[in-house]
């Protein structure tokens, strides 16, 4: 298994090498140390979950304006490295119901694997990195910085969803949301610190914004 870890691991590194939307390779290597981490209490396939962690972005429609030719380039790659096609099955739905945006309007029931690699990637989307990365993403993209003016959305589907709003109601409509939404005890312990992390935050920031401190 390492072996084959270490070639996809170099495969990611290579796709992701000029990502700039905050699903870069560090992105993925935090996911992998955190579904590491989750793994230690959870009885599960670590091979699956690890290998799925470092593909989770390499295909997503964020990083990549051809997600079907992407998608063809890990099956091509699994093959390669020796994955037969139920593995590769297995990867694949891990991929395409663990995000946000595909459960804005279904609620995907995800294997323990599926689960831990969830888990891992919204850990990394809360907290000090969540913020940094969320600024990060709205700066790649144009975002508003903040406008109080305009609401946060709710009841959106996907098409909604991607749409562009502002970094700050970025927050209210998916990260604050993300604490009860983890599957494991280790994730949710982990994210009850970073939502602290997130709302302190942002108490201070509006505070900031109007003059107040």
């Amino acid at each position: 298994m390492i072996k084959k870890l270490r070639q996809i691991r170099a495969f990611v590194q290579k796709e992701l090498a000029f990502e700039t939307s905050g699903h870069d390779f560090t992105h993925i290597m935090r996911v992998v140390s955190l579904a590491r981490k989750i793994l230690e209490s959870e009885t599960a396939n670590d091979e699956l979950v690890l290998v799925t962690a470092y593909l989770h972005d390499v295909s997503d429609d964020k990083v990549t304006t051809n997600p079907a030719a992407k998608r063809a380039k890990i099956r091509q790659k699994l093959v390669e490295i020796g994955y037969d096609d139920a593995f590769i099955a297995d990867v694949f739905e891990i991929i395409d119901h663990m995000s946000f945006s595909a459960n804005l309007q279904n609620a995907y029931q995800l294997s323990i694997e599926g689960q831990i690699v969830q888990d891992a990637d919204r850990l990394d989307a809360i907290g000090a990195i969540g913020i940094a990365r969320t600024f990060y993403f709205g700066g790649h993209f144009g975002e508003v910085m903040y406008d109080p003016r305009i609401m946060p959305r709710t009841n959106m589907d996907k098409a909604e969803y991607r749409q562009r709003g502002t970094v700050i109601n970025h927050f209210y409509e998916k990260l604050l949301k993300l604490e009860d939404d983890m599957n494991t005890p280790t994730a949710k312990k982990i994210a009850a610190h970073r939502q602290k992390v997130m709302r302190d935050f942002l108490k201070e920031f509006v505070a900031e914004w109007q003059g107040e401190r």
